[in-house]
């Protein structure tokens, strides 16, 4: 996209042109609207294990459902203290690079899934972990259920 580069003082500016903006803000509400069916909060893998149902709520009122052999899957990888941390269902972060995503990750703990569930080692930098379609796929394959996506303007810049 082009940017506006200005000379003030001896040194250079670089600013976004007035259309870039323009589209960056589009873009941002598109994503709002894209989002709506994101769950309002995360559960405790333990907690959900404990559920009948396990189930939580999403932001457009509808109910985002939890497999419970994904549920095992994840505990089987897990000890109790770790079990007690994860929360699901975990953010896959998406822009506008369709080779790439990042899972957003607080904790070790979801760095320990990652690895597991793709069998390789997974490195987690400034938050998040970055994997490409190849691993995207096989994980979404194996947790379907446990992971969602969520479109973000961070990776679309």
């Amino acid at each position: 996209m082009p940017l506006l580069v200005q000379e003030r003082l001896g040194e250079l500016q670089v600013k976004e042109s007035p259309y870039e903006r323009m589209l960056q803000e589009c873009l941002r509400g598109e994503l709002r609207v894209v989002n709506t069916g994101l769950p309002q909060s995360q559960k405790r893998l333990m907690d959900l294990l404990n559920e009948e149902h396990p189930h939580v709520a999403c932001n457009d009122g509808s109910t985002h459902f939890f497999k419970k052999n994904e549920l095992e899957y994840l505990a089987s990888m897990l000890d109790t203290g770790e079990q007690r941390t994860l929360l699901l269902p975990m953010l896959i972060e998406l822009g506008a690079d369709q080779g790439e995503a990042a899972i957003i990750c607080e904790a070790e703990v979801e760095e320990k899934v990652i690895s597991k569930a793709l069998n390789m080692p997974a490195t987690r930098e400034e938050g998040r972990i970055r994997i490409y379609r190849p691993q995207l796929a096989l994980l979404r394959k194996r947790l379907k259920t446990t992971t969602v996506y969520v479109f973000s303007p961070k990776i679309v810049t």
